[in-house]
């Protein structure tokens, strides 16, 4: 229920989810070398420490970044590790992607999903009236997960006006770097954890459609087709 997730707009007040407590990790200890480049390129690279709000000021009036739609081939293709020197382009894309996830309606969006083979993501799972909580994800990935699965609508941005239920771990224990460099660590359950896994998959080149039988997949994938052709005329 990522680019929506995909999740139906609709349902996005169906699902709470419970405040999350971010912790920093220290980076030299946990990549040793790799994050001292991390910090260094990064203060050659930017000369301003912004967070994702700062991206969000004035974003209603951004263009939106296109978002490809299925069957794409970048959408089926492993992205690389986000670099330090590649963080003033991520940071010049934010903008139009936050446009484009907001605008869609969506909760997540992926770098694949607009053409950048790139391992980050944005999500953004608060309530449609409520004030916005922005993340940015930079090479995310899950250190545990629960063994309760909950079952979910999901549908995806790239897969517009598609949905089914998918089954994944309730809760997961996510790390990735934010847009300072700093590594953290964070906990999600419920509608964040669907949102993350979700997007995460988009960076492996899987698709929601990929969790479901092979006949629910073809008739999704089917249906999209013939929409798509239609939208065309």
């Amino acid at each position: 229920m990522s680019e929506t997730v995909g999740i139906r707009p609709s349902m996005r007040h169906l699902t709470s989810v419970q405040d999350m407590v971010e912790h920093p990790k220290d980076a030299s200890s946990a990549l040793g070398n790799a994050s001292q480049d991390w910090h260094k390129s990064l203060t050659l690279a930017t000369s301003q420490s912004m967070s994702e709000f700062d991206f969000l000021s004035g974003i209603d009036a951004v263009p939106p970044t296109q978002i490809l739609i299925a069957p794409a081939p970048v959408l089926r293709q492993v992205a690389r590790e986000v670099r330090a020197e590649d963080m003033a382009f991520l940071r010049e894309k934010l903008p139009g992607m936050f446009s484009a996830m907001y605008k869609a309606p969506g909760i997540g969006l992926a770098a694949p999903q607009v053409g950048l083979g790139m391992r980050f993501a944005l999500v953004d799972v608060a309530e449609e009236d409520a004030p916005r909580e922005p993340m940015v994800l930079i090479n995310p990935e899950i250190v545990t997960d629960s063994e309760q699965m909950a079952v979910r609508e999901e549908g995806c941005l790239s897969l517009p006006n598609q949905y089914a239920e998918v089954i994944r771990p309730e809760s997961i224990r996510v790390r990735y770097r934010n847009l300072a460099g700093e590594i953290i660590e964070r906990d999600a359950e419920g509608l964040l954890a669907t949102c993350i896994q979700h997007e995460m998959d988009h960076l492996d080149g899987v698709l929601f459609v990929d969790h479901l039988s092979t006949l629910k997949r073809n008739m999704i994938m089917r249906r999209l087709a013939k929409e798509q052709k239609l939208r065309r005329r």
